[in-house]
């Protein structure tokens, strides 16, 4: 695999639109940190951050953003498609990954070892590559793939998710959220399900838990002080919390 061009944390603003075809035997990688929509014969589907796209060669290469966009790219060619063997690809067709923090990493390191001046450059710079597509594409990864903007619940849900982990200090109930979308209790339960693969109260708690750990990592407060800002009323229920989902305390989350 040959590196052409990358940009990591590339920021573009709102009515963003990139738009062009490939060149024979290229790709190109996209891993979105923001919602955008991507377009694919004639259809677009709403994308939530944590998106990975990998486009081959056979059609234009067309996304865009309503808001500000944030992600990271990787143009690369390859000698035959060998180099693929090692991973289930999905070409073409938006996946979410469950760790984004992997991908974020890799996608930091293949960064800095293209503009490094090692003498092990390229060899390292296509091992991290490889390892990025196999990590995207590994079935324990993914979370699901992305559905077409037909489903006509799919964008009210999108909006739900994000307003959920933009507000970890609500007080989220299934109640206050079916309503949120004009649904009954029962059936967005299942819907919400179906379409991300984890249960309204899960999210619940995961935008909760990550909230905590973005603070814990970049300020001083004081765990009855991050349990409080994330909704918790009661600070020892955050902590077993915290400890169940992340396998440590958050005091020795923030010592790590």
């Amino acid at each position: 695999m040959n590196i052409k061009s990358l940009g990591y944390d590339s920021v573009y603003e709102k009515d963003y639109i990139c738009s062009f075809m490939p060149e024979k035997d290229s790709y190109m990688l996209l891993f979105a940190k923001s919602r955008f929509t991507a377009c694919f014969a004639g259809y677009e589907t709403e994308c939530p951050e944590n998106t990975i796209i990998l486009y081959d060669d056979s059609a234009e290469i067309k996304f865009y953003s309503d808001g500000f966009f944030i992600f990271d790219w990787i143009i690369f060619r390859t000698e035959n498609e060998n180099e693929f063997a090692e991973a289930d690809v999905i070409f073409n067709h938006p996946v979410l990954f469950s760790d984004s923090e992997i991908i974020a990493q890799l996608m930091r390191n293949i960064t800095e070892e293209y503009y490094s001046a090692g003498g092990r450059r390229i060899k390292m710079l296509n091992l991290l590559l490889k390892t990025v597509i196999i990590k995207a594409f590994d079935d324990c990864n993914i979370r699901e793939t992305v559905r077409q903007t037909a489903d006509p619940y799919y964008s009210a849900l999108v909006e739900l998710r994000e307003k959920i982990y933009r507000n970890p200090q609500k007080k989220w109930n299934v109640d206050l959220m079916a309503a949120d979308v004009n649904m009954s209790r029962s059936y967005f339960q299942h819907i919400y399900k179906e379409i991300f693969g984890v249960s309204c109260m899960s999210d619940v708690i995961s935008g909760k838990i990550e909230k905590a750990k973005e603070i814990l990592s970049e300020t001083a407060c004081t765990v009855s002080q991050v349990a409080a800002m994330c909704g918790y009323d009661n600070e020892e229920h955050f902590m077993r919390q915290f400890k169940k989902i992340v396998g440590v305390t958050p005091t020795t989350y923030r010592k790590k």
